[in-house]
């Protein structure tokens, strides 16, 4: 593989607060603790040494539970018992439970927490740095992982249950494993041996990347929610949560920064069977929207106790109880998770829990040989490949084409006639003026459909040329979007089985450009 690195801005691709943080502004730097920079990994050890050994011992047994049905690696179950000890601490990256991993961007994030525990292991020899997925079991937005794109077919898992997806069984994953083409046995084998979703996501990260020592993470579970049984209390009960947010949220609106997420008085669903739906407060009591489910306040009170497992943290209190069970020192993300945990710094602050690292996961192009060959053809460069195909088209036509197609020049005279034009009419009768400034945006309306036309004409002649553009643009471009948030990872896994291992070798973690990797033609 041939690498290239192409710096952010050039994409066009990313929003200015991500941009901003990675350039490290100043205006930022009040919303997190420490740049995601190798070097800087020193403080966050150095938060991260009072982590409990209670929250160690109990962590390590909710995962020896959880891989009970998986065959552990020797790195995984290394990495596991490792995570008994204070120098042991996790890198992190969540994600939702698409079927197949869903888009490429999966992978990546999974790729550079497994390189950023590399480098901090050559930094740091005597921690153990543990890579670890955090599965995003509780969430219950079902149509956001039913799909995957594979070949440029779009394949949907159809199902009515609700609640959790990772409590979703996988039975009606039969008919769908039947349409997938080439070798999909690696999923085959996790949707087949197990019945929930989240144990078949566990087996395929597990076969995926169990060599590299990935652990996976499902914080569903009661003996974990009992550590963050304070908070549940303090956010259910007190609402402590919102004001400590909107605050946050208006420093940043005022620094002309866009919010990602919304908080609420209460950022608990309620949890159970089938069922995840908001907790509110209605009086003195409390309600589960959309059931029949009442609580008094201190029937709530001791159902936090009891059963803390029945209480599922939205996206504003998620990330504060992944930091309260993992000895984690970063947490690696896209440009939105980036954004709204820079919104949450505030809540950490108030529970007294380190705020972690923030570390953008990779961003990556991957060019198969035929495509790489189309794209030389072109003689596009391909940073322009990430403009809109139009504005591609109109480029390469107005600079190849051996005809005046654009109305520039005459829409300056337009303009400087109608100029002198309206200062004559107007010296003659003032209510004159607002008639020659019609006439004159009809005029220059009539130039510009003159110049559509010609480029259109101008297309015409090179369509052929067009066309590879055209191929190439779709061929990386899915959609029109960036490939690593359409294309599932099948599209070269099963071309070349060293893929993953490829994107280990090449892919960097602090090097915040966008990764372009070309196979050779």
């Amino acid at each position: 593989m041939r690498l290239t690195k192409i710096p952010f801005e050039e994409t066009k691709a990313f929003a200015p607060f991500f941009l901003d943080y990675i350039h490290q502004q100043p205006s930022l730097q009040s919303f997190y603790d420490t740049f995601p920079a190798p070097e800087n990994f020193n403080i966050s050890l150095t938060k991260k040494k009072s982590f409990p050994k209670a929250h160690r011992d109990t962590l390590v047994s909710v995962l020896r539970e959880q891989y009970r049905n998986t065959e552990l690696t020797s790195a995984v179950s290394g990495n596991i018992d490792a995570l008994r000890h204070d120098s042991a601490f996790t890198i992190t990256t969540g994600h939702q439970l698409n079927i197949f991993t869903g888009p490429l961007y999966f992978i990546y994030k999974i790729v550079t927490v497994i390189n950023a525990c590399k480098k901090l292991s050559e930094l740091h020899p005597d921690k153990k740095f543990v890579p670890v997925y955090w599965m995003a079991s509780e969430d219950h937005d079902y149509d956001e992982i039913k799909s995957f794109r594979l070949y440029g077919t779009k394949y949907t898992w159809e199902t009515k249950q609700q609640g959790a997806v990772g409590r979703f069984h996988t039975e009606e994953f039969k008919s769908l494993l039947e349409k997938i083409p080439g070798d999909a046995d690696v999923f085959k084998r996790a949707y087949s041996k197990h019945k929930k979703l989240a144990d078949a996501v566990r087996e395929y990260v597990n076969e995926l990347f169990g060599a590299y020592g990935v652990v996976v993470v499902d914080g569903d579970h009661a003996a974990l929610k009992k550590e963050f049984v304070p908070v549940i209390h303090e956010d259910v009960i007190q609402h402590s949560t919102v004001n400590l947010v909107n605050a946050t949220n208006q420093k940043l609106e005022q620094l002309n920064y866009k919010t990602q997420v919304f908080c609420r008085d209460i950022n608990f669903f309620y949890l159970e069977d089938n069922l995840r739906s908001r907790i509110e407060r209605k009086g003195d009591g409390f309600v589960v929207l959309d059931t029949n489910l009442t609580f008094t306040a201190a029937e709530m009170q001791q159902l936090i106790d009891e059963h803390p497992e029945r209480f599922s943290p939205n996206v504003i209190l998620r990330p504060l109880y992944q930091e309260i069970i993992l000895p984690n020192l970063a947490y690696c993300g896209g440009p939105a998770e980036m954004v709204y945990w820079l919104q949450l710094k505030s809540v950490f602050d108030h529970h007294h829990i380190p705020f972690p690292i923030l570390l953008p996961r990779n961003f990556a192009l991957v060019i198969e040989h035929h495509v790489d060959r189309k794209l030389e053809k072109t003689g596009v460069p391909l940073t322009t490949y990430f403009e809109e195909k139009n504005f591609i088209f109109n480029s390469w036509v107005l600079a190849h084409s051996a005809h005046q197609l654009t109305v520039g020049e005459e829409r300056d005279k337009f303009i400087q006639l109608f100029a002198a034009l309206k200062e004559r009419a107007e010296n003659l009768d003032k209510s004159l003026g607002q008639f020659v400034g019609a006439e004159n945006q009809r005029a220059l309306n009539s130039l510009e459909k003159i110049e559509r036309k010609m480029l259109r004409a101008g297309k015409r002649i090179h369509q052929e040329k067009l066309g590879q553009i055209e191929a190439v643009k779709n061929a990386l471009f899915p959609n029109g979007g960036l490939q690593e948030r359409v294309d599932n990872f099948l599209n070269f896994y099963q071309q070349d089985k060293d893929f993953i291992a490829k994107l280990i070798t090449h892919l960097d973690p602090f090097d915040f450009r966008f990764h372009v990797l070309t196979y050779r033609s």
